[in-house]
């Protein structure tokens, strides 16, 4: 079995971090970290995800699950 390397993107138009899940139509599709409904991107809005920028999106989705009933 392969694994797979995930790569993080920016979208630097309001600062979401996101999966890069597949390019399509000239975007880039982007998935939130740890799941959700993706979005797509222009190339030209990516930039680069820092790995503690990355980890605080994963601390943040988890505490929000852990705060449904």
């Amino acid at each position: 079995m392969a694994v797979r390397e995930v790569t993080y993107a920016l979208d630097v138009r309001d600062g979401r971090i996101g999966e890069v899940i597949g390019h399509e139509g000239g975007r880039v599709q982007l998935r939130p970290v740890g799941g959700g409904c993706e979005w797509d991107c222009p190339p030209e809005a990516l930039g680069e995800a820092a790995p503690g920028d990355v980890l605080r999106a994963r601390v943040r989705r988890v505490n929000q699950e852990s705060r449904l009933p």
